[in-house]
């Protein structure tokens, strides 16, 4: 078991997979696989709570969240977002592959994290996790473009990474 100290700090293969990670998130990349590939105002439906956003990262900080639930909860929530855009891509899309590469990049991160458990994180961060993985067809949806998910991203991994890595 590891201590809440060895958790705190980011696992040498959390940073690389961030990384790379932020190499396949490039802007260029990010407008051509998830604006120009997409018809005008695309949007996806997903839960109100998939979208994470800098502040959300500011509020869960200043109400003493740790750093490991931080990173676990974009985990969560940024994998999820790539399953919602993917589940509207036919294998054939110009974006499909680009996708595909996003998801076996948080496919690894995600054995990064499999050491967590769930008694390790906040409960805030924990009933939050759970709450978008077990939603069913009554929860709070919102349309948004698939670029402004992954725009989010990469700002809050920016904010999350930036330091121990």
């Amino acid at each position: 078991v590891l201590t809440m100290l060895e958790l705190e700090a980011a696992a040498p293969g959390e940073c690389e997979l961030t990384r790379l990670l932020q190499d396949k998130l490039q802007y260029e990349m990010r407008l051509q696989y998830m604006k120009h590939n997409f018809p005008i105002d695309y949007t996806v439906q997903v839960q109100y709570e998939e979208v994470l956003r800098p502040s959300n990262i500011t509020r869960l900080r200043n109400g003493t969240v740790s750093e490991v639930a931080l990173r676990y909860l974009w985990f969560h929530l940024s994998s999820q977002a790539v399953l919602r855009i993917r589940e509207v891509l036919p294998e054939k899309h110009p974006s499909w592959k680009y996708t595909q590469e996003l998801g076996h990049l948080f496919d690894a991160l995600g054995k990064e994290y499999s050491k967590y458990r769930q008694t390790d994180v906040e409960a805030v961060v924990a009933d939050l996790v759970k709450l978008v993985h077990s939603a069913g067809p009554e929860s709070r949806r919102k349309a948004v473009r698939p670029k402004a998910l992954l725009d989010n991203c990469l700002k809050v991994m920016r904010m999350l990474y930036g330091a121990p890595c």
